[in-house]
């Protein structure tokens, strides 16, 4: 239950971690977890066919849509290794988020055929067929999970990425759901005909905070939104370069799994441009040590007597005048 009301992040960008990126062996963690889970929900088609059980279906429908967020991950490795061109200037990382959405569409139809033949079999009451076995299907779920658990969690430690770890950790809540599907079985064969259903229709609910998760987390991508104590972190370690007065402005965006930054720092109006060019160096190469995911920082610097983005404008207007 606490899975289902407290869902977990599919955003990629805070999956991915630089131990989990640098290493074959993180990135064959990914796939044979992804191939894993997909054998594991292929075994249970199999039983949903046989049997016409919703939960199982449901479940099915769970572990499908959990394999595919590892495809995101995937994308982002193979195309982020192309080097940007003159079209696509900042690379291929964005292909991430062209992915999210796909994914978010197969969650959303995932959610709305799990509860359809929920309600539907509610409605019109139908007898499972080879109970034993979709009480084995239920525990080929958990059993699958577990093992992905294991898995993950014992390369993520080995390789020192966190964010396998926590991925392991939410394939073992997972197993959980799959161990519903037993319960339902369970019912079903001593004469309770709404357990599988109501089972289904409780595993379609999860399987929606899922889709809620995911939605918001590629909405804000598309956005360019990020967490604002990211930039906070951003702001303090710009205003403790020697030589910074004052920031202008900081702004962040995700390119795939990595972040971009952009900064206006205020001067002293009487630095040479070798000093102020100094200074902007200096704070980039902070940014880029202090900030998570931060791989590149564009910073410009401005004088006091005109700080500010606003005096540009203003600048140029004053330089193509007419000479007298």
């Amino acid at each position: 239950m606490r899975h289902v009301v407290v869902p977990h992040s599919h955003d990629s960008g805070s999956k991915v971690d630089p131990a989990l990126e640098a290493s074959r062996d993180g990135l064959r963690a990914l796939w044979i977890s992804l191939v894993g889970l997909g054998a594991t929900a292929a075994a249970q088609v199999v039983i949903v066919v046989l049997s016409g059980s919703v939960a199982l279906l449901g479940d099915t429908l769970h572990n499908i849509a959990d394999a595919l967020t590892a495809v995101p991950l995937g994308i982002a490795f193979l195309l982020g290794r192309r080097a940007a061109t003159r079209a696509y200037t900042y690379g291929y990382g964005r292909a991430e988020d062209l992915a999210g959405i796909v994914i978010v569409a197969v969650i959303a139809g995932s959610a709305i055929f799990a509860a359809g033949t929920a309600v539907t079999r509610l409605l019109r009451p139908a007898e499972i067929d080879h109970l034993p076995w979709v009480a084995v299907a239920g525990l080929v779920g958990f059993a699958g999970n577990e093992l992905v658990a294991r898995y993950r969690i014992r390369v993520g430690r080995r390789i020192g990425s966190a964010a396998l770890v926590a991925d392991g950790l939410h394939a073992r809540t997972d197993g959980y759901t799959s161990l519903a599907v037993v319960a339902a079985a369970g019912g079903a064969a001593v004469g309770w005909h709404w357990a599988d259903p109501v089972i289904g229709l409780v595993i379609a609910i999860a399987i929606a905070f899922v889709l809620k998760d995911a939605a918001r987390e590629v909405y804000r991508r598309l956005m360019d939104a990020v967490d604002p104590g990211l930039v906070d972190q951003a702001e303090t370690t710009l205003r403790a370069v020697d030589g910074v007065r004052d920031v202008a402005a900081v702004r962040l965006r995700w390119i795939g799994h990595h972040l971009h930054a952009e900064a206006d720092l205020v001067v002293d109006g009487t630095l040479t441009l070798t000093a102020a060019h100094e200074i902007a160096a200096d704070a980039e190469h902070q940014l880029t040590h202090t900030v998570p995911r931060l791989t590149s920082a564009t910073v410009h610097t401005d004088p006091h007597s005109h700080p500010g983005a606003h005096h540009h404008g203003d600048l140029s207007h004053r330089r193509r005048q007419p000479q007298h």
